[in-house]
C-alpha cells in the first residue's frame, strides 16, 4: 500500500463498486445545478470521473480535478472523453471566473480546510454560476455498524476515530442541512438550499466488503495489520456478513444534496 490516506490502491475497486451507484448522486446534482448544454463545468475530487462524465452527458463541457493519481488513472482510461488533471480545490489551476458550474460527489467533508477550498472554487466560477455538493447525511445502520464492530475487534478505536478524522475531517459536520447552509453562506454563496435524498443500492456481500475496505477506515486497518493479517480479517468479515445477512444486501443511505450561486 501506499499512503493509506489516499485512494491511488484502491481506485479500481472504487469504479467498479461505487462508480455506477455514485453515478445517481451525480444525476441529481447536475440536474439541481441546472447544468446544460455547452456549459463549461468543473468536476472537483472527481475521482474516476463519474459526474463529470454526467455533466458531459448533457452536452456540458467539464474538466475533473483530484489529488489521487490511482483515480486519475482510471478516469482517463474509462472515460476519454473527460479531461482530468491533478488538483487541490486550494490551488485550482484555472483562471477566475472559468466555470459556469462546479460539481462535487461527497467531496466537502475531506477538505482540510473546508473555507479555503470554497474560497478558491468560487474564485474560478463566474458571476451568476450554480454550485452542486452532496455530503452523507445517515448514520451507522446495521451493517456499518458490523463493519466497525468488526473493525474495532483488531484496531483500537483511540486509534481509529484520529486516522478517519485526518481522512474526513469534516463528515459529522456535514451530515447537517443547517451546518451545509450556513458553511456556503459563509463562503459568499446565495441563492443555498440543500433537500435530502434517499439511494437505496442493491450488493453482494462480496462487493459491499469491497465498497467499505476502500473507505478511510478500510484502507488505514489494511495498513495497520499487514497482508497476513489483512487477508485473516477479511476471511472473517465476510463469514460474519454470510451469517448475519441475506445475499444480496439492500442498503439505503440519506445524502443531502445541495446547490448555490455565486452573486
Amino acid at each position: 500500500m501506499n499512503d493509506w490516506r489516499t485512494y491511488d490502491d484502491v481506485a479500481e475497486t472504487y469504479e467498479r463498486v461505487h462508480g455506477g451507484r455514485f453515478a445517481e448522486v451525480a444525476r441529481d446534482l447536475v440536474t439541481q445545478a441546472g447544468i446544460a448544454s455547452g456549459d463549461r463545468v468543473l468536476d472537483v475530487g472527481t475521482g474516476t470521473g463519474v459526474a463529470g462524465e454526467v455533466a458531459i452527458d448533457t452536452g456540458a463541457v467539464a474538466t475533473g480535478i483530484d489529488e489521487s493519481f490511482g483515480m486519475l488513472r482510471v478516469a482517463h482510461r474509462d472515460r476519454p472523453g473527460l479531461p482530468v488533471a491533478a488538483a487541490e480545490a486550494i490551488d485550482l489551476p484555472f483562471r477566475d471566473g472559468s466555470f459556469d458550474a462546479v460539481i462535487g460527489c461527497f467531496v466537502l467533508a475531506h477538505f482540510t480546510k473546508y473555507q479555503t477550498a470554497l474560497f478558491d472554487i468560487r474564485r474560478v466560477m463566474r458571476p451568476g454560476a450554480s454550485l452542486a455538493v452532496s455530503s452523507w447525511a445517515d448514520r451507522a445502520d446495521t451493517y456499518q455498524q458490523t463493519w466497525r464492530d468488526l473493525v474495532e475487534q483488531v484496531v483500537p478505536r483511540e486509534m481509529l476515530d484520529p486516522a478517519y478524522a485526518e481522512a474526513a475531517p469534516w463528515h459529522d459536520k456535514f451530515r447537517s442541512r443547517e451546518a451545509m447552509e450556513e458553511t456556503l453562506m459563509d463562503a459568499g454563496f446565495r441563492h443555498v438550499r440543500t433537500e435530502p435524498a434517499k439511494y437505496r443500492w442493491t450488493y453482494s456481500i462480496d462487493d459491499y466488503l469491497a465498497g467499505v475496505e476502500v473507505f478511510a477506515t478500510g484502507r488505514f486497518v489494511r495498513e495497520m495489520l499487514g497482508d497476513t493479517g489483512w487477508a485473516s480479517f477479511r476471511a472473517r468479515a465476510r463469514e460474519t456478513f454470510v451469517e448475519r445477512f441475506p445475499d444480496p444486501l439492500h442498503d439505503t443511505r440519506d445524502v443531502i444534496l445541495a446547490t448555490a450561486t455565486k452573486p
